[in-house]
């Protein structure tokens, strides 16, 4: 049998598994870093006042500090994934999880601002590295049938950071003058969950399987099913022999623009650039704009408040419907209600409806967040999945540069309104791009996501 169709038999394995403790002790492990990654992420927003105080820092510091971090995500998202389809998915994350673990003591430590640019860009070096190979992990182990299910879980303990990081901002910050490096210092508790990486999450049997190392991969996966009390089939079924199991070459980034590759690498870049754009500019202007137009500064502080809250609820409703219908469908929709949404947003300036329609943006943009973790992690062959979902995943950052003054100029030149229908069609676009263009992956094996877009290649299961 041939690594090809052992990599196949070995992907049906795990797609009829019943989900079981495994899967649940994969999903707190992963969240739980996740969780620890989005508060460090966040946290720098909110003690920027106090360090200002302190350090005297401009503004042109901070947008250095920002600048420079999210260059480091960039080089962690594509340095993340090349690695992880290169040395293996569990000692990448490990790996990314003690840079990010080293980088926030640094953090914590820091005595001046170009300390703090070094450390926080190895921070988020560290953090996107381990966000993006997370996903892909997740979408490796877990049945078809249930993969955007588990995805949102994590997805939704993990945004419960922005608002951990919201409140640790408020509580900390203004009682001690070393209460900056408290905050910071909470995303050390994401070592906890490294050691249950290390503990609970073995190698992903699909990446063994696709370097040729089958035997290991069964292994892997015979105890699986045996943890979720299913028989294994017998060893012909994933056997291989030594002489069809040639060493693989490198994985190459070139390979993102060869074939159905750069259809798919197009299609998901698209929907992470306008997606994060959209989100991004949405979350940093808005309370500014607001204070603009006439809003009371305190009503603007409630409102950042009241969307940080808000963003792990998103997640939480995009759970019943993930794994119901075709990804891209649900996309465009999605994309489309934000757009009225936002639409909606840019007319109004009464308080009570900037929080309605404000919550309802911020709760319909972390909706969007599985879906479009997911499905990046889902159409890329095992050889370049993390460096496809990564890469495109990290341009996002780089073309974000452009959010401030894209957001400033449009405001100077036709105001206020015009900003959120900017935004409005900004989030649009993805979705229209993955119905037209994308792949379709919903329930359907990892194995068959690249090589077919028919109903037979869709596994027996149904999602719950």
């Amino acid at each position: 049998m041939s690594v090809s169709s052992s990599a196949a038999a070995l992907g049906n394995r795990l797609d009829r598994l019943p989900l079981g403790s495994f899967h649940r002790r994969l999903v707190i492990a992963l969240a739980g870093m996740i969780l620890f990654e989005w508060v460090e992420t966040y946290s720098f927003a909110f003690v920027v006042p106090a360090l200002r105080e302190q350090w005297g820092l401009s503004l042109s510091t901070v947008a250095l500090v920002v600048g420079v971090g999210q260059l480091g995500a960039f080089a962690g998202g594509v340095v993340g994934g090349y690695l992880a389809d290169r040395i293996g998915r569990r000692r990448t994350l490990l790996a990314c999880v003690a840079l990010y673990c080293a980088a926030t003591v640094g953090c914590v430590l820091v005595q001046n601002k170009w300390q703090l640019v070094v450390a926080r860009t190895a921070a988020q070096f560290g953090a996107q590295g381990m966000a993006v190979v997370a996903i892909v992990v997740l979408a490796e182990f877990v049945p078809a049938a249930s993969r955007g299910r588990l995805q949102t879980h994590k997805v939704a303990v993990g945004s419960l950071g922005i608002p951990i990081a919201a409140w640790a901002g408020y509580f900390f910050v203004p009682q001690w003058t070393w209460g900056w490096r408290l905050v910071f210092a909470l995303g050390l508790f994401g070592i906890v969950f490294a050691w249950l990486v290390r503990r609970w999450v073995p190698e992903s049997p699909r990446w063994l399987a696709s370097r040729g190392e089958v035997e290991k991969a069964d292994a892997i996966v015979s105890s699986m099913e045996r943890q979720c009390g299913i028989q294994t089939p017998p060893d012909s079924e994933t056997a291989v022999s030594p002489l069809a199991a040639p060493a693989p070459d490198r994985p190459r980034i070139g390979e993102l623009w060869t074939g159905g590759n750069r259809r798919n690498f197009l299609v998901v870049t698209t929907m992470w650039v306008t997606g994060l754009l959209a989100y991004s500019a949405y979350n940093t202007w808005t309370p500014t704009l607001l204070s603009e137009s006439g809003l009371d500064l305190d009503d603007t502080l409630l409102l950042s408040a009241v969307l940080a809250t808000a963003a792990p609820l998103g997640a939480l409703a995009s759970v019943p419907l993930i794994d119901r219908w075709d990804r891209r469908h649900t996309q465009l929709v999605l994309g489309s209600l934000v757009g009225i949404t936002l639409l909606m947003f840019a007319f109004v300036r009464e308080l009570s409806a900037v929080l309605v329609l404000g919550c309802l943006v911020s709760v319909l943009f972390q909706m969007a967040v599985p879906f479009l973790q997911v499905y990046s992690a889902e159409i890329f062959p095992t050889r370049v999945r993390a460096l496809g979902s990564g890469s495109a995943n990290a341009l996002s950052r780089i073309f974000n540069f452009g959010a401030p003054l894209l957001v400033a100029t449009v405001y100077e030149i036709a105001g206020y309104t015009a900003v959120f229908v900017l935004l409005a069609a900004l989030s649009a676009v993805g979705g229209i791009v993955a119905a037209l263009f994308g792949t379709r992956t919903t329930c359907v094996s990892l194995e068959a996501t690249t090589t077919s877009d028919h109903p037979l290649t869709r596994t027996e299961s149904t999602a719950p």
